[in-house]
C-alpha cells in the first residue's frame, strides 16, 4: 500500500514535510500574509497582553487558548497535540505490532500527520508574533491499547470530533488566510476520519452521525462542545479553556 500524501506547505512527500523545518518566509508565502505580517505579530503580542489582564484570576488548572484568531489557531495547535500523542501511543502499543502490515501503513501515515500538523500550528503562532499554549499532558489511561477495539474506537472518536472541530471553529476565524489553512487540513482530517470507520468496518466510511445526508454537509461542533470530549484525555492543568474565543 502506497503511503498518503502529507499536507506540507512546500513538499508532497513525508519525509521532506517531517524533516523541513517551517521557516517564517515560507510560512507567510504559503497563506498569503505577505505584508501583514508585521500588523499581525503585534496583534499577537496584543493579545498575550490582553489575556493577562482580562484573566487575572484564570484557573491555573486549565490551558486558557486566547482569544481572536491566535486564539483558533491555538485551539487548532491543542487538538492536533492530542492526536499526534494518541497515535504515539498506537505505534507503539501492543496492538500496533500484532496489526497487518495494511493496516500499519494506514496508522504510521495518519501518526506522521498529526506530528506535522502539530509542529506546523507551533511554528506558525511563533513566526506571526503569537504565544503557542504550552506541551499539554494526555491521560490516555481509558484506553486499552492493547486491543484493537479500543484503540480504533478512541481513534474514531477523535477524528470524528477533529473535523467537527474545524467545522466549527471556521466561522470564528477572521483572516481569510488562515480559513484556507484549516480548509487543508481539515480535508486530511476527513479523510483519517474516513480509514479509522473502514478499518472498523469496511465500507462504512461515513454515517449519518457526521453528514447530514440531508444537506450532504458535514456536522460541526462549537469549541465549547469539542473541549467536553477532549478534556476527557487531558490531565489536571492540561485541561483546555476557550471561554475567549469568538462564540459567533
Amino acid at each position: 500500500m502506497s503511503k498518503l500524501p502529507l499536507l506540507t506547505p512546500e513538499s508532497n512527500s513525508v519525509e521532506e514535510g517531517l524533516n523541513t523545518p517551517l521557516q517564517r518566509r515560507s510560512f507567510l508565502r504559503y497563506t498569503g500574509l505577505g505584508v501583514a505580517a508585521t500588523s499581525l505579530a503585534l496583534t499577537g503580542c496584543n493579545d498575550v497582553l490582553e489575556e493577562i489582564f482580562k484573566n487575572p484570576k484564570a484557573n491555573k488548572n486549565e490551558v486558557n487558548v486566547g482569544s481572536g484568531d491566535f486564539g483558533i489557531l491555538n485551539y487548532a495547535y491543542a487538538l492536533e497535540q492530542l492526536e499526534a500523542a494518541f497515535y504515539a501511543q498506537v505505534v507503539a502499543s501492543p496492538y500496533y505490532a500484532g496489526a497487518s502490515a495494511a493496516e500499519r501503513q494506514i496508522l504510521q501515515d495518519v501518526a506522521a500527520h498529526e506530528v506535522a500538523h502539530r509542529d506546523f500550528f507551533k511554528k506558525a503562532i511563533t513566526a506571526l508574533g503569537g504565544s503557542p499554549i504550552k506541551n499539554l499532558e494526555p491521560d490516555f489511561s481509558a484506553i486499552n491499547f492493547s486491543d484493537r477495539t479500543s484503540v480504533l474506537t478512541t481513534a474514531k472518536a477523535f477524528e470524528d470530533l477533529g473535523v467537527s472541530a474545524y467545522n466549527g471553529a471556521g466561522k470564528l476565524i477572521a483572516n481569510p488566510d488562515y480559513l484556507t489553512l484549516a480548509g487543508k487540513i481539515v480535508s486530511v482530517e476527513a479523510r483519517h476520519a474516513a480509514l479509522i470507520r473502514d478499518l472498523i468496518q469496511n465500507g462504512s466510511f461515513v454515517g449519518p452521525d457526521v453528514v447530514d445526508f440531508s444537506t450532504g454537509l458535514e456536522k460541526s461542533k462549537s469549541p465549547a462542545e469539542v473541549v467536553m470530549t477532549a478534556n476527557a484525555f487531558l490531565k489536571k492543568g492540561s485541561k483546555l479553556n476557550v471561554s475567549n474565543l469568538p462564540k459567533e
